[in-house]
């Protein structure tokens, strides 16, 4: 014997079905977002300056920085930090001991970011940043150098 489907417990299995779906997004939105923040040194030199443990930056970073107009040829990894902003939370990270970002996760993939180099804000930007992407932000240096941060959502 079969049993006969009412229209009307179909329709409630559904709207069931479609509200588990909407809360898993909702969630996914209020995930906390992880970035990975890498300070860089922009020169024309081919090493960098005597003394200095600085590394190139990967291939990734390198290509993403000949898609601006910029002027340097050279850029080298200073460090590189790993964080996590929670939503609505605001992340002070320290990149250097003269370089801090402060990330907050607005709605969705919006972010705002303030770049602040020895004690001043140099940038703010509020923009999205999909998961995998690349803020670029800087500032000016001495010597006919430059300076970089660059901060990748990974997640």
């Amino acid at each position: 014997m079969r049993a006969k489907v009412n229209p009307v417990t179909g329709l409630l299995w559904f709207a069931t079905a479609v509200a588990l779906l909407a809360g898993g997004e909702l969630r996914a939105y209020a995930a906390d977002m992880k970035f990975q923040a890498y300070l860089l040194w922009g020169t024309d030199d081919s090493k960098p300056p005597e003394g200095k443990t600085y590394k190139p930056v990967t291939a990734e970073i390198k290509q993403k920085l000949k898609e601006l107009p910029l002027k340097w040829t050279n850029w080298f990894e200073v460090n590189q930090k790993d964080f996590t902003v929670p939503q609505g939370a605001v992340s002070l990270v320290n990149i250097s001991e003269k370089c801090q970002l402060n990330v907050k996760k607005l709605a969705g993939a919006e972010v705002e970011v303030s770049l602040i180099g020895k004690g001043k804000e140099v940038v703010k930007r509020k923009q999205a940043l999909p998961t995998g992407e690349m803020l670029v932000l800087g500032g000016n240096a001495p010597n006919s150098t430059a300076w970089l941060v660059v901060l990748k959502r990974i997640e």
